[in-house]
């Protein structure tokens, strides 16, 4: 069946009107390191997050550097920018580098229940990304198709143990079927709560993705380690592997390895 989204208007009106939403509703553990968390910064906090991503399939390398650039505007509120950077290689040409796909993305939390030493939050999210990366080169770093992805994320965190999931759909263009985005994870701190925060974290995460259109299904597993520094830095690293991926042989994720940091300005 062909799709008669009207693009870009359709992604303009989407991205537009969720943000309208968002806004017209605002009257010790770290975040896990794959799944969305519905903890925010700090009040009229910014911050900065990148990490350096492998990834290796049958026949190509993938190196993926990301710069995430949030900011709160109220403490339920938050907006941001993402700007990747990208290396891609096939069967051993020449890499392709250069800037992918930006996108500008919007939070808010809905719903909040706090207790003594934990909390359930609930929040609204829309990322808009735009056909910023190269096209016209082989292999391609861009995917000429303006994306809208809306979704929800919740959370229950205590000082013992975190849990977390988001669920969103992806609307695509110029062809692209449109995806499913679906995660879970769990988390644990190892070390006593202290104040300026000294911990690491264990997390399980799972992430997935179906494909509408294709009918497939990607489904990764990723164990992961985080180290918070203090109040303003952590660390992070982790593994993703294939439990189900339906692709051709030649295209199988042998393995996606990550590691970064993230910084809180102010």
């Amino acid at each position: 069946m062909v799709k008669t989204h009207n693009f870009p208007i359709f992604h303009i009106l989407v991205f537009i009107g969720s943000i309208l939403f968002l806004i017209s509703g605002i009257r010790a553990q770290g975040p896990p390191v794959y799944v969305q968390t519905p903890i925010l910064l700090g009040l009229d906090g910014g911050g900065v997050r990148t990490f350096g991503k492998l990834i290796k399939k049958g026949n190509v390398n993938i190196y993926l550097q990301p710069v995430v650039v949030p900011y709160n505007i109220t403490a339920k509120f938050q907006m941001g920018g993402i700007a990747p950077f990208i290396s891609k290689s096939v069967n051993e040409m020449e890499a392709q580098t250069g800037l992918g796909d930006m996108a500008l993305f919007a939070k808010y939390v809905f719903f909040q229940k706090d207790g003594k030493g934990k909390t359930f939050r609930v929040l609204a999210r829309v990322k808009q990304s735009f056909p910023t990366g190269k096209t016209n080169v082989t292999p391609a770093i861009g995917t000429g198709s303006y994306q809208t992805l809306t979704g929800l994320v919740a959370g229950y965190v205590t000082t013992k143990f975190g849990v977390y999931g988001d669920f969103g759909y992806n609307y695509t263009s110029a062809g692209l079927p449109d995806n499913l985005v679906y995660d879970f994870g769990f988390s644990v701190p190892l070390l006593p709560q202290q104040y300026p925060p000294n911990q690491i974290n264990l997390s399980l995460e799972f992430t997935g993705n179906y494909i509408f259109g294709k009918s497939s299904n990607n489904f990764f597993v990723a164990p992961a380690i985080q180290y918070i520094a203090g109040r303003r830095v952590l660390f992070e690293t982790g593994v993703q592997l294939p439990l189900i991926e339906d692709v051709e042989p030649g295209q199988k994720t042998k393995f996606m390895v990550l590691l970064g940091t993230r910084i809180l300005i102010f």
